[in-house]
């Protein structure tokens, strides 16, 4: 069950300089990352309002970020046209930390090394609440989407499969 948390991470810092107001929750994990829908489960939470962040390099070698419901699949041509690329795939897990400064299981769209343009799937405008990776895995913060997509100035977008 989730619980929430006394560790205090980069992205919460970022949240409470920007003024966002979040609940942090923790759960448990071993060493190694699980997928966003154990996340969930873990959570007590609805798998439509956890999202996971994906970093895609687009034909002209640019990075791209995009937030989508963990049980979805990005569906690379949508994410394409969302950014204007003719194409996205997917960055090497072992390119992530170098690009965004998080590890596997701990990506965030808040707080990357770079400010990329950020796509979340449309249904993010939905919902009351959304929960994204807090940057470390095992930690998640939950806030609502309206300040999520400021803060990182992302488009929205239908984008998974």
């Amino acid at each position: 069950m989730a619980k929430h948390t006394e560790v205090k991470t980069n992205v919460m810092r970022i949240l409470e300089q920007a003024k966002v107001n979040y609940t942090p929750h923790e759960y448990p994990h071993g060493k190694e990352a699980v997928d966003g829908v154990t996340v969930a489960g873990l959570l007590g939470q609805d798998v439509n309002t956890v999202f996971k962040t994906l970093v895609a390099r687009g034909k002209g070698g640019a990075i791209h970020v995009f937030v989508i419901p963990v049980a979805a699949e990005l569906d690379l041509k949508k994410a394409a046209r969302a950014v204007g690329e003719k194409a996205v795939e997917m960055v090497h897990v072992r390119e992530l930390l170098g690009l965004t400064g998080y590890v596997r299981g701990g990506c965030s769209p808040v707080g990357m090394k770079k400010a990329y343009g950020t796509v979340f799937h449309e249904t993010a405008a939905h919902i009351p609440t959304i929960m994204v990776s807090a940057g470390k895995v095992g930690y998640q913060v939950e806030t609502r989407p309206a300040d999520l997509i400021a803060l990182t100035g992302a488009a929205i977008a239908d984008i998974t499969a």
